[in-house]
């Protein structure tokens, strides 16, 4: 086992809170690629796997390293509290391949394409909406607005409570930063997604809609649940999960993407000059640069060799997507933003797997469409101050992104 756990403590929040530890998680790479974090607030420790094809070797034997021995968390948590929380994330096939095919047939790259004319009015009138104003928040406006909008459809939230799913996200998910924390309850993230007044929150929104689907059944994402046969528990948290997911990682993509389109002002006129040729290939580059989730978590099953390292039964392993997607053995220049990069496997949906992202190719239409629609308007937008960053090691968020615009 290494002795090197002072290059980084990755389960420190406040180690991603002004920049993601990029140099740290190169020297991971070439020191101790396999390396054993200990956790200060009194968790195990855990394996933090930082090397792409590592990382898809976890992710592709659910039998050795599984999601629901534990969940996806970096959290200890006590075997009911692992159970009551399990979403289709936190679990292993063959029940993940079950709860997937309730929804799976939504996210098709035929289904989802058949909603690239309605994504573009929303990203269009989002848009006009922002850029009609001196300054704002990109994130509140934009960011946040474009993958809500259009989620909300298909899962079946009315467009006038969209906000509300958002702000109880923001607390949910974003528990370990000061803003977002549930106050007089320091320890709430330790018992997420079941006993935090976020989730109840959450939990309750689901269950309206639910209740209303029950009753009117439409063409969407909640009549599927609830027509499944699902426990109330598995609904509550399938909600949870598909309200969160359709709009964090979407959002703090096209939060990057501004931002790095900002601080490269020559890819930027690139993909404004030809982005029929570009666009395509700059949303993934966007997605690789962002990378919005930092890490998963598995739990070794059994007894297992990786990379040199021996991982016992019962061990927390963590994969960390954002150095995978910045390895230099698969990445040509990888600390350099490429619109044109090609090719591009990045890791941000995952490695491929059986928890493969379902709603990869939804994203990647509602990214290219946003630059698409924003580089193509006379308006040009100007940072107008520091983007501020979430405290979180799961999370690459952006909370605010002043912006000014330049006409």
């Amino acid at each position: 086992m290494s002795t090197s756990s002072e290059m980084i403590d990755l389960s420190d929040h406040d180690s991603f809170v002004e920049a993601v530890p990029y140099e740290a998680f190169a020297r991971l790479r070439r020191e101790d690629p396999v390396h054993w974090n200990p956790e200060a607030n009194g968790g195990r420790g855990f394996w933090a796997v930082t090397r792409y094809e590592d990382i898809r070797t976890v992710h592709r034997n659910p039998d050795v390293f599984s999601s629901e021995i534990g969940g996806t968390s970096l959290e200890d948590l006590e075997p009911e509290h692992v159970e009551a929380r399990k979403s289709m994330i936190d679990t292993d096939p063959p029940r993940h391949d079950e709860l997937r095919a309730l929804v799976n047939r939504r996210f098709t790259p035929k289904a989802v394409a058949i909603w690239e004319e309605q994504v573009r009015k929303v990203v269009g009138e989002v848009l006009d909406a922002a850029l009609a104003k001196d300054e704002f928040d990109f994130v509140a406006d934009v960011a946040s607005e474009i993958p809500m909008q259009v989620f909300a459809e298909i899962l079946g939230v009315p467009q006038s409570e969209r906000r509300e799913i958002i702000e109880i996200g923001d607390r949910l998910l974003g528990n370990a930063d000061p803003e977002y924390a549930h106050s007089g309850d320091e320890d709430a993230h330790r018992h997420l997604p079941f006993s935090s007044p976020a989730a109840l929150e959450m939990f309750a929104f689901g269950r309206r809609i639910g209740d209303e689907r029950r009753r009117q059944p439409r063409n969407d994402v909640m009549s599927d649940l609830v027509a499944a046969g699902l426990t109330q528990r598995e609904l509550d948290v399938y909600f949870v999960l598909l309200a969160t997911a359709g709009n964090e990682t979407t959002r703090h993509t096209i939060s990057h993407g501004l931002i790095a389109l900002d601080e490269h002002p020559d890819e930027r006129e690139r993909l404004r000059s030809n982005y029929a040729a570009l666009g395509r290939s700059a949303a993934e580059e966007m997605l690789r640069w962002a990378t919005p989730v930092h890490h998963f978590r598995r739990t070794a099953r059994v007894d297992a060799e990786l990379a040199g390292q021996t991982i016992r039964a019962g061990d927390k392993v963590t994969t960390w997507f954002v150095s995978g997607n910045r390895d230099e053995s698969v990445f040509e220049t990888p600390d350099r933003f490429d619109i044109s990069r090609a090719p591009n496997p990045h890791l941000t949906f995952g490695p491929g797997g059986v928890h493969h992202c379902l709603g990869a190719h939804l994203a990647k239409l509602e990214v290219r469409i946003t630059f698409e629609d924003l580089l193509s308007r006379d308006a040009r937008l100007e940072l107008a101050g520091p983007p501020e960053r979430l405290r979180s090691n799961f999370f690459n968020g952006i909370k605010r992104l002043p912006v000014r615009v330049a006409r």
